[in-house]
């Protein structure tokens, strides 16, 4: 692999990603309210992801790197949002949870609303982790 894909991906890359968390794919807006609705009883993630952006691939990277999949896989669903492939869910994620459109941009589901938000370098998985 070349300098130039390590740092920045491959055309591979839209093959599925090697993670230790269990992301589930967001590809219907359908999603957003089944998400909701199970907040109340487990709090959900949403990752929302430019594929076509280095800052969005290291924040994806460092998020992965830092999430405890043995605390906090039982305690939460994750939810993988490719933005660019699912612009219309991105924005019906801002619209719905009131928060402003960011990418990458981190977002924790509780009880229907969202509680806590982050992106780019902001985006922490120890964070996250305190505020479930």
């Amino acid at each position: 692999m070349s300098l130039f894909n390590s740092l920045f991906g491959s055309s591979e890359e839209k093959k599925e990603r090697e993670s230790k968390i269990n992301w589930i794919p967001l590809q219907h807006i359908g999603q957003l309210d089944e998400i909701v609705a199970l907040s109340d009883q487990v709090p959900a993630v949403i990752f929302k992801h430019s594929t076509r952006c280095s800052i969005s691939r290291f924040a994806l990277k460092q998020f992965e790197n830092e999430f405890d999949v043995e605390t906090l896989d039982s305690n939460v669903s994750t939810y993988f949002l490719d933005l660019l492939e699912f612009r219309d869910i991105s924005n019906e994620i801002a619209s719905r949870f009131q928060v402003t459109h960011q990418s990458p941009q981190l977002l924790l589901i509780k009880n229907g609303e969202s509680v806590y938000d982050a992106s780019h370098s902001d985006i922490d998985a120890g964070e996250l982790a305190e505020r479930l």
